[in-house]
């Protein structure tokens, strides 16, 4: 019964800036990472930036100095600034959950999905 909320998409001019939100809920023990990625038409699901339960982070070359990936901790909650937009950014954004469930196990978890078009 884990569930990951997905905030924050929508219509941006080229330029522009949104942030993204997910929260997490349910019967998570630990939290080892959360991320984003990202779906256009046509292509498939790549990674767009992702942090660990440390602090790491990890960004696709694309996205290096214009998104960060932050989170918190006692919301269970990750975030994705996105900065100077481009065209090539559209596309529907997932959040992902890697956790350990309270029964024990590795498991993970995907967000619904939010939509971010960026119009030049």
């Amino acid at each position: 019964q884990v569930q990951l909320v997905e905030s924050g998409g929508g219509l941006v001019q080229a330029g522009g800036s949104l942030r993204l939100s997910c929260a997490a809920s349910g019967s998570i023990f630990r939290i080892n990472a959360m991320g984003w990625y990202r779906q256009a038409p046509g292509k498939q699901r790549d990674l767009v930036a992702t942090i660990t339960s440390g602090g790491y982070t990890r960004y696709a070359d694309s996205v290096k100095g214009r998104f960060t990936i932050s989170r918190d901790n006692a919301k269970n909650t990750v975030y994705l600034q996105m900065n100077s937009l481009e065209p090539e950014d559209t596309a529907v954004y997932y959040c992902n959950l890697r956790f350990q469930s309270r029964t024990g196990f590795d498991l993970g978890a995907w967000g619904q999905g939010t939509q971010v078009t960026v119009a030049s």
